[in-house]
């Protein structure tokens, strides 16, 4: 039953990111007709920064895509641009045979110059790792769990960025179970459109 939910949500997952890179390549008639489905697009990799059993193997691809449902294009200051949070919809993709995550949730963006930003996201992730009795990697206690992530980033221009990030996965002790967590550290390049 677990080999076959792991396989199930690897072929999601698989899929999601197809639609993504398929979607971001038919953005540019879209953007010349003046709509765009995304507001930015963001592709990295990521790897565990845990020790111990608890520790992740390999690197984690990650492909995030990021919304402006709530004005965030419209915001003039930092107390504007916390009003107006954008959403995030992604997937950090399990190698030697460590969790894929699907997560999403709330993505705050904060000017600290022209160039310069920080950022905290919030929200839940689906995961396809171990609950529990994993001897190589962390138990986690439940499939769904808290996502909250914090980066800080350098515009080049007015579309390209890279991100420095650091995101956390866990159940906040509300299952019934061990809660190791996934600790993740990383680079993203972003898209702005």
């Amino acid at each position: 039953m677990k080999s076959d939910f792991r396989s199930l949500l690897l072929r999601l997952s698989s899929i999601a990111s197809v639609a993504v890179i398929a979607s971001s390549l038919g953005m540019s008639s879209a953007a010349q007709a003046g709509d765009k489905i995304f507001d930015e697009l963001r592709f990295g990799a990521s790897a565990s920064i845990q020790g111990g059993h608890s520790g992740e193997d390999g690197i984690f691809p990650e492909i995030t895509a990021l919304f402006d449902p709530f004005g965030f294009e419209q915001a003039t200051d930092w107390k504007q641009q916390l009003m107006h949070p954008r959403v995030h919809v992604g997937t950090s993709i399990g190698t030697a045979g460590e969790a894929t995550q699907f997560f999403a949730g709330f993505t705050w963006t904060v000017d600290l110059s022209d160039k310069i930003f920080a950022e905290a996201g919030f929200g839940g992730v689906i995961h396809t790792g171990e609950l529990r009795d994993n001897d190589d990697g962390p138990d986690l206690g439940c499939r769904v769990l808290f996502h909250e992530y914090l980066g800080a980033g350098y515009r080049f221009n007015s579309n390209w960025n890279v991100m420095a990030q650091l995101a956390h996965s866990s159940n906040a002790n509300l299952c019934d179970g061990p809660n190791d967590g996934m600790t993740r550290a990383g680079l993203m390049v972003g898209y702005k459109f």
